[in-house]
């Protein structure tokens, strides 16, 4: 089993890719994993508009052979970045078939975390992964505590994993 940790933020060094890395490193750590990789769009830059650009394809290519996804983005306007959704446009129809998304929203309120992670389920979804309920939503005043909001969550989520290895 790969995690690959994936950030929305566009901003580089960001709080969503803070607690994106940590949820990525308690969930390799609780299965007995190697580190996730990361890939944050924030890095990609304007080559997520150059098809064919190397290091686009090589984020692509790490999304497509993950089994286990987190996808990390603040809530823009009730969703997800526009960014975010760049890169994943770059995937085939069922790009991500199977592929186990964990969701990760921060925000500013719970509603819009709320809003945000179903449009997010919904766009996975229709990429073929197989999202994780429920997901992860931190709003603003929790977004200090993410190693301990990160473990406790993958504490929650774990017995999906367990399920999954067993099979």
């Amino acid at each position: 089993m790969t995690i690959v940790v994936v950030s929305g933020n566009p901003r580089p060094h960001s709080r969503t890719l803070h607690l994106a890395e940590e949820v990525g490193g308690a969930l390799a750590a609780r299965l007995g994993l190697v580190a996730p990789r990361t890939v944050d769009v924030s890095d990609l830059g304007v080559r997520l508009l150059q098809p064919g650009d190397g290091a686009l394809a090589e984020a692509v290519a790490a999304l497509r052979r993950a089994s286990v996804l987190v996808v990390a983005t603040p809530t823009y306007k009730g969703s997800y970045t526009g960014v975010l959704k760049v890169l994943l446009d770059q995937l085939p129809a069922d790009g991500l078939k199977d592929i186990a998304a964990v969701m990760v929203v921060t925000a500013g309120v719970q509603p819009q975390a709320d809003a945000a992670q179903r449009h997010l389920r919904e766009l996975l979804g229709e990429l073929g992964a197989v999202p994780v309920d429920p997901g992860l939503a931190v709003v603003e005043g929790e977004l200090a505590n993410a190693g301990t909001a990160a473990a406790e969550y993958v504490d929650g989520i774990a017995a999906h994993f367990d399920t999954a290895a067993t099979h």
